[in-house]
């Protein structure tokens, strides 16, 4: 008997609204996304959550790329895991609940069908510092971590 156990599934959302003030994302729920139980796995539901704030805290026109300077690094995550369903769609809707020179709070809430509410997360975004890869191979000797 093997101890080896491989796990794959695919994970992807759109974002359907993009302003300064809200993003609003949908997420298909997919067989990829889904625990042993039929519904949608807590990792996936924040993982939905905490990108789509991550793009509201961006800008309305910002694309995020590998070792960018700036990028809304988040440094803390609430969430409340309300609900679950098997089927269909997830909407994420973000917003500001204070925007700083430093620290951003977003609120994201998380809704299922007839807008039932899925998850209530809250997560604080701090601009990192750009990856600098060969900076970090000198420190530590290794290629990242």
């Amino acid at each position: 008997m093997s101890d080896h156990i491989k796990i794959e599934g695919k994970i992807e959302f759109q974002v359907v609204e993009r302003v300064p003030e809200r993003v609003v994302s949908e997420m298909p729920i997919m067989p990829g996304v889904k625990n042993p139980y039929g519904v949608v796995n807590a990792g996936a539901i924040l993982w939905f959550a905490d990108v789509t704030a991550t793009i509201l805290v961006m800008g309305p026109s910002a694309i995020p790329t590998e070792g960018m300077a700036g990028f809304p690094l988040a440094i803390t995550l609430n969430a409340n895991l309300i609900s679950n369903q098997k089927d269909g769609t997830f909407k994420a809707i973000s917003t500001f609940v204070k925007k700083g020179k430093r620290v951003n709070v977003v609120r994201t809430i998380v809704f299922g069908k007839s807008d039932r509410l899925i998850a209530d997360v809250t997560t604080n975004h701090v601009a990192a510092k750009p990856y600098d890869i060969a900076r970090n191979d000198s420190k530590t000797g290794s290629e990242g971590s």
